[in-house]
């Protein structure tokens, strides 16, 4: 790990739907799943981006074109060299898991990607819910089906593909029926925080990935806090029963100047 960006060269650039776009780069470094690097476009910004591919030979991360920063990433082709540093933060762990249940809202499923992988290669039974807005923005559909087949339950909240409503509502009837050894979530974090809900209601073990402002990616400038935690360090994965005792998580967040800003009155404001 170095706290100093690494030039690297982007290998390859894969459109995953109209506004995802994933980076391959030649950027070979021990990481687990639900790690994430901090990318730095020189001139521009940086940004902590979850690692949504992980292999011996490359990494990737998946961009959503939204702001002017990922739009600029967007842009980028092969040959492009940016700069990264990493990997930060505490991934999934599968210690002890046979069967698990994966819940991943928009763009919620990048960083959920290396935990199938990580699932199937351990023989741990697996199925996840993957919901979107609408059947446009399903990130990493096809991948999904061909890993997956049957055990991929699909919701969009305007019911063009798959069940209409929300991820929560399928989770709950998979666990009228079955109980999973752990869940695995990451998306909005008002999904997330009735994934949880669920979850303690049904007496599982639960991780989730959080997302927070971040400025150095490992525990310095303290933008990232949550409660007495921050979510670069001691995060981005949390287990259930840390977040069942946060009396900020599924509630408030902080903006880039610092300020407080209420989940439910503002609206989750980087729902995917």
């Amino acid at each position: 790990m170095s706290e100093l960006p690494q030039i690297v060269k982007i290998t390859k650039v894969q459109r995953e739907t109209g506004e995802h776009h994933t980076l391959f780069f030649n950027f070979k470094a021990e990481a687990a799943p639900g790690q994430f690097l901090m990318v730095w476009i020189p001139g521009v910004d940086e940004k902590p981006i979850s690692l949504s591919k992980i292999s011996k030979e490359e990494l990737a991360i998946t961009v959503q074109c939204k702001g002017s920063w990922s739009k600029r990433v967007c842009g980028f082709e092969s040959g492009t060299k940016i700069g990264v540093r990493g990997p930060y933060g505490n991934g999934f762990s599968t210690e002890g898991v046979k069967k698990a249940i994966i819940v991943a809202g928009g763009c919620g499923s990048a960083p959920l990607m290396p935990l199938v992988e990580k699932c199937l290669v351990e023989g741990i039974e697996t199925k996840f819910i993957l919901g979107a807005q609408n059947a446009k923005k399903l990130l990493f559909k096809k991948e999904l089906i061909e890993k997956l087949g049957d055990n991929l339950y699909i919701t969009t909240d305007d019911g063009s593909e798959g069940t209409k409503g929300f991820t929560t509502q399928t989770l709950e009837e998979l666990l009228g029926k079955e109980k999973p050894d752990c869940v695995y979530s990451c998306g909005p974090e008002i999904m997330m925080k009735g994934v949880l809900d669920i979850c303690q209601k049904k007496k599982i073990k639960s991780q989730l990935s959080l997302e927070r402002y971040m400025r150095c990616g490992f525990g310095v400038c303290g933008q990232c806090v949550m409660d007495d935690l921050m979510v670069c360090k001691d995060g981005p994965v949390f287990s259930g029963k840390t977040l069942s005792e946060s009396a900020e998580f599924g509630k408030l967040t902080r903006l880039k100047s610092g300020k407080e800003v209420s989940l439910k009155e503002f609206g989750d404001w980087r729902q995917c």
